[in-house]
């Protein structure tokens, strides 16, 4: 089935809480964008995210960090499409080294993964 990827650089803007901690649904938003391509690649439309239907937060994602989420579709009912969804971090900042020191992780470190469900209206669905 089908694949998609989008990978982002979390922001100042992104961090919600002290320490520069970006929050947990940065990463579901990055979900419903994998999800779009997903839907838009499979039926030439966006369709609509119906549920997660589960979610785990596995490591803390901090401004700074370059997060890839990843996404594929696992199952194609009628109008309904069951989706898996794994975000990493690959890059993360070095400021012990100096404030614009990075590096590039050698193992990525999963930090959220889900499960949801989408779907394309019949009278939408174009392939």
């Amino acid at each position: 089935m089908d694949k998609a990827m989008i990978r982002v650089r979390m922001s100042s803007g992104d961090a919600h809480y002290g320490g520069n901690l970006v929050d947990g649904a940065r990463m579901l938003q990055l979900f419903g964008d994998v999800a779009t391509e997903l839907l838009i690649r499979n039926d030439g439309d966006e369709g609509l995210f119906v549920a997660y239907d589960n979610v785990e937060f596995l490591a803390p994602v901090y401004a700074g960090e370059f997060i890839e989420a990843v996404g594929e579709i696992t199952k194609i009912g009628n109008t309904s499409r069951k989706m898996t969804f794994e975000a990493r971090k690959v890059i993360v900042p070095r400021p012990d080294i100096n404030d614009s020191a990075c590096d590039v992780l050698d193992e990525p470190i999963v930090v959220c993964k889900a499960e949801g469900t989408c779907v394309v209206p019949k009278d939408k669905k174009r392939k």
